[in-house]
Formats: structure tokens, C-alpha cells, sequence
């Protein structure tokens, strides 16, 4: 099974629409990929709850709803299982791209897999370093359909 580190845009991009291939991919993915987060995704949702609420038109017991529904296959991992060492290299990766995106490049160098994103700026910048953890919704959907043929 394919191990991936989701980003927290891809989480956002969900909760605000399940029915799109982000949240096909997580619903109904499970039997293709092991997905995982860092715990700090969870504080980067709440943080940001009340304006996803919003834009998504939302209340609270339907907020709660999809965070719940699409969290549950994902497996979120204390920071604390990370070696120093692979947040000193994430760092230096993200460092003059964005690094506040360490903590998921250090979980996909860590658990030796594919980080999802849908962060252009990250992408970019990580691929023009020669970052090759990553993968994008319209490669990983690409997968994901011819998997579910088989």
C-alpha cells in the first residue's frame, strides 16, 4: 500500500467539497493509500474553522460532520515520532519556500513517502530544489482511478 503525507490544503479542500477528486480520493482511497498528518494539522484546521464555515456556508454540527468524515482515514502522528534530524532537512528544504511546511515535509522524508499538496508556491519551489516527495491531486487522481480498475 502507498504511503502519503496530505498538506493541510488538501484537508481544506475537502472539507469545503467532498465530492471533488480531493475528496474522493480520501473517502473512498483507503484500500490504495495509507494517508497521514502530522498532529499540527489538526490545530491548522481549528484555527482556520470559522473561515472555512464560512466559505463553505457551513454550521457548526456540518462543519464537525466533514471534519470528522474526512479525517477518519487519516492517520495523524505525534510530531514527537519524528528524528530531530529529518526536521533539520525538511527545514533546510522549506527554509526559502515556505517553512511553515517543514513539519509535513519532515513526516513524507521520515516515513520515506510522497507529500500531497495543492500549494503551488511549495511545489514549485520544493521541485526546483529537487524535492521528489511529491505528488499533485491530478497525478495522484491519475493513480487512484487506474487502481480502483484493477
Amino acid at each position: 500500500m502507498t504511503k502519503i503525507v496530505v498538506d493541510s490544503n488538501i484537508i481544506f479542500s475537502a472539507i469545503l467539497n467532498v465530492n471533488s477528486r480531493i475528496g474522493q480520493i480520501l473517502l473512498t482511497g483507503q484500500d490504495c493509500y495509507e494517508f497521514y498528518a502530522p498532529k499540527y494539522l489538526r490545530n491548522e484546521i481549528w484555527e482556520h474553522q470559522e473561515k472555512i464555515k464560512k466559505i463553505g456556508k457551513f454550521s457548526d454540527d456540518e462543519f464537525l460532520e466533514i471534519y470528522e468524515l474526512i479525517l477518519k482515514n487519516i492517520t495523524v502522528l505525534n510530531h514527537s515520532i519524528v528524528p530531530k534530524e529529518k526536521y533539520l532537512e525538511a527545514f533546510e528544504w522549506c527554509e526559502d519556500v515556505d517553512p511553515a511546511d517543514s513539519a509535513f515535509v519532515a513526516f513524507s522524508l521520515f516515513l520515506k513517502c510522497k507529500l500531497w499538496t495543492g500549494d503551488k508556491k511549495l511545489l514549485d519551489g520544493l521541485t526546483k530544489k529537487g524535492y521528489k516527495r511529491t505528488i499533485t491531486t491530478e497525478n495522484l487522481f491519475k493513480d487512484f482511478l487506474r487502481k480502483k480498475r484493477k
